[in-house]
Parts: structure tokens; sequence; C-alpha cells
């Protein structure tokens, strides 16, 4: 099975590495001094709180695992400005619909956020742009079922 890769912006991956640093760091050390706390108030059967900082210690190692993951699998996107192969992840696209203008990045999904105009490279639209060119038509069917046009007036 291949690994699917999770395309990040160079700011984004450094989030998470920097996200991943603390958890190691400053969140293992509040869960260890929360569970040397609470056995030190005795009977471990019947102590909530080392109970409380043992699933807060399991959340903690799931979400450094997740994270660990994401990062394995990532590939930094490369911003170059060269339009010339086409739309793909991280090109910075003007459309058409109508009479009316918008702009989508293409990102991971990672980083998709649609009001902002960061478009998944998985999402209906980000599949119909990837590999269009200036001048292109796409059409897409949204996930209500809507068939829509747009014409790719620039590609950055």
């Amino acid at each position: 099975m291949a690994i699917k890769k999770n395309y990040l912006t160079k700011e984004r991956y450094e989030e998470i590495i920097s996200e991943l640093e603390g958890l190691k760091l400053e969140g293992r050390r509040t869960v260890a001094e929360r569970l040397k706390h609470a056995k030190e108030l005795g009977d471990l059967s019947e102590n909530s709180e080392y109970q409380e900082a043992r699933d807060e210690q399991a959340r903690l190692e799931g979400k450094i695992a997740e994270l660990e993951d994401l990062l394995r699998s990532s590939a930094i996107i490369e911003k170059t400005g060269n339009s010339s192969g086409g739309i793909r992840v991280g090109s910075r696209v003007t459309v058409k619909k109508g009479g009316e203008k918008r702009v989508f990045t293409i990102v991971g999904s990672n980083e998709s956020k649609p009001t902002e105009g960061l478009i998944s490279n998985e999402s209906p639209i980000g599949q119909a742009l990837i590999g269009k060119k200036d001048g292109d038509k796409v059409t897409i069917v949204t996930p209500n079922g809507l068939t829509v046009e747009y014409q790719i007036l620039s590609i950055e």
C-alpha cells in the first residue's frame, strides 16, 4: 500500500515541528509530574487523579505519534512561480465563474480552509484544476450534485 503524501507549506511544516517539540518536552514533563504526584497519594487502584494522569499521558503520546506520522509522510510545497507545467499543489489560481472572479491556492488537505481560498488538492475543485493550464475550462460536479464551470485566467 502506498503512503499518502501530505502536502504542507514550509510554514505549516515548521509549526508542526514546533508543536511536536513542545509536546515531547513540556507536555511529557507535565504529565510525568502529575503521575508522580498522583502516585504519592497512595493506593493506585482507587486513585482517580492517577487514572486521569494516565489517560492524559495516553492522549499526549497518541498526539505525538500522529504528528510524527504526518511529518514522515509530508512533502513541502515548493513555490516556483513557473506555471508552464500547469496547476499543481502550491499554485495560486485565478478563475472566473460567470462574471465572478475567484482566487484559489491549492494546498494539502491538512491546510485546507475553503472560506479563505485555500482548497485541498483532494477536493473536487482541487482535483479538477490539477494539471490544467491558463485558458482551460474545467467542469466540476460538487458534492451536492451541482455542475460548475470555471475558466482559468492565471496561474502563479
